[in-house]
């Protein structure tokens, strides 16, 4: 006998749950999928955004249509078409969606930004962009505006389906790079697809773990181009999505057991806070199909720890970049045969290459360079920064740094901006953060390199502890990185913050937090004592 899901549905493992009263072949767009669905299944929830006093507001797929329709009238009264760009610099939100699918439903194309950027920072990057329509909270902007309390003059407006209309080029995302200078990367690509090919064995996002059907949790920001793009990803593929105000630990651990989630993304940050809560072996997260992370390396401590939790076969890692030139990926039955990897080529070509792109032999750190199968081609754009690095045989580089084995699994190091050389040696700092992650007083920690007059650069490690009042001292951290690597990559002096300054994705500015420690900066630093 099927059992229904909790949303209505009848579901079996591994199967589509909601039939298509409307089956296509041909790719389509991102407005008729959501007319679909509307009609399918009106009283489900497409959207279930979730503030962190826990309150619940729940958007149908009936009310997202609808909303949507008026909101692209709206929009097109203020002269959006699908020539144009419309920015959406919103905190995580309903609101965010409907605008999204009102700008798609244009074929407009839109670029998520964050909300609290620096005025300076937004303003090079609208200016990169020039919007017809940006949607945020700001002062000030010289460009066509709408509050998101504005968005309600909608409501009169009809809520009738619009022509169809695919978006060409449909997204794109914003990025300060490891220079600082903003840029705006633009996916070529038409977007539309066809429903289930996504996910289906010949397609990206099966090597994801994501399937049809499924319940999404989106717990980071949604001006970044991961939680927004596979959110929305998710929509088109029937998804319900539970998506948060913003990181809450032990409210993501309560939602993930509570709505049955069955696909995941997250970056490591977000698996190491949840893996170090004190209860994380107590919560059931049996009903998770796909746990996908990426954006930076994963400390292998965490990777078991996940593993043991839900089991390797629902633990998937990509490695890749916004501009997907080509991609890995592994499965965690499989990294636990190559511990550390992040796994083979996929419908790419893979090459390790030195300054002047000469292949490096198997086991030497080198640049990575991606060139995917033919015919498919990098579809990308830059807005305000040249074209990366590609060798004459059509191999991209983004500046990511790493290794392959003697079968071909590779290796990710830090990007060669972040690269400390000290006394002449490389140190990575992701392999310093993920020893100190393993010390149980240690809630995060990141490194930098800084000027030394000795080494040239030292190894100095930012510490959050878990309990300030007791602290580990920079003698038991010493003894416990000593333990883990070599004496070089061991962190020379220490410094102890209540909080690192982390964005809602668990990114560092690694360039804003040395130019403070080089100006007149006034933290207090814990040398290691020479033993």
């Amino acid at each position: 006998m099927r059992r229904r899901c909790r949303y209505g549905c009848r579901r079996e493992r591994q199967k589509d749950h909601c039939s298509m009263t409307e089956k296509v072949q041909e790719p389509i767009s991102r407005g008729r999928r959501l007319r679909m669905l509307a009609k399918e299944h009106p009283d489900k929830p497409a959207v279930i955004f979730v503030k962190l006093d826990r309150r619940e507001y729940v958007t149908t797929w009936r009310q997202l249509e609808a909303g949507s329709n008026r909101l692209a009238r709206h929009f097109a009264d203020c002269g959006v078409d699908e020539n144009s760009t419309v920015v959406i610099g919103l905190r995580n939100s309903p609101e965010h969606y409907y605008v999204a699918f009102a700008a798609w439903k244009l074929g407009a194309m839109t670029v998520p930004l964050r909300w609290d950027m620096p005025k300076h920072e937004r303003d090079a990057v609208l200016a990169l962009a020039d919007p017809a329509l940006v949607v945020a909270d700001w002062d000030g902007s010289p460009y066509r505006s709408m509050t998101a309390a504005e968005l309600s003059a909608a409501d009169s407006l009809s809520s009738d389906p619009l022509p169809d209309k695919i978006s060409n080029p449909g997204v794109a995302s914003t990025s300060g790079g490891s220079t600082g200078r903003p840029k705006v990367i633009v996916n070529n690509e038409p977007l539309s697809g066809v429903p289930g090919k996504y996910y289906a064995a010949h397609g990206i996002a099966y090597y994801t773990g994501m399937r049809g059907n499924q319940i999404q949790i989106v717990t980071g920001p949604l001006y970044h181009g991961a939680p927004f793009g596979w959110g929305h990803a998710g929509l088109f593929e029937a998804h319900t999505l539970i998506v948060t105000e913003s990181w809450n630990t032990e409210l993501v651990a309560e939602l993930i057991e509570k709505h049955r989630v069955s696909f995941m993304f997250m970056v490591p940050t977000m698996l190491i806070r949840l893996a170090k809560l004190p209860n994380f072996k107590d919560y059931d997260f049996s009903c998770i199909e796909g746990l996908f992370h990426a954006g930076a390396k994963c400390p292998e401590w965490v990777k078991y720890a996940w593993i043991e939790k839900i089991g390797g076969e629902k633990v998937y890692e990509c490695f890749g970049s916004t501009e997907l030139c080509g991609f890995t990926a592994i499965r965690g039955d499989e990294w636990l045969e190559h511990p550390g990897s992040v796994g083979r080529p996929i419908y790419s070509d893979l090459k390790i290459l030195d300054d002047e792109q000469n292949e490096l032999p198997t086991g030497e750190v080198g640049e990575i360079y991606f060139r995917f199968h033919a015919p498919r081609k990098p579809t990308f754009a830059y807005i305000g920064s040249p074209y990366p690095k590609t060798t004459p045989d059509g191999f991209t580089s983004v500046g990511d740094l790493g290794w392959v084995d003697e079968a071909g699994y590779l290796y990710s190091a830090d990007r060669r901006i972040d690269m400390i050389v000290t006394g002449g040696a490389n140190v990575f700092p992701a392999e310093v953060e993920a020893a100190l992650h393993a010390h149980p007083a240690v809630a995060d920690v990141v490194a930098l390199g800084i000027p030394d007059p000795e080494w040239g650069r030292r190894v100095h490690a930012v510490v959050q502890p878990v309990d300030r009042a007791a602290a580990p001292s920079a003698q038991e951290l010493d003894k416990f990185c000593r333990e883990r690597l070599m004496v070089y990559k061991t962190p020379k002096s220490y410094e102890f913050l209540p909080e690192l300054p982390r964005d809602g994705m668990g990114k560092i500015r690694r360039n804003k937090m040395l130019e403070d420690r080089l100006g007149d900066w006034q933290g207090e630093i814990e040398m290691v004592k020479p033993t």
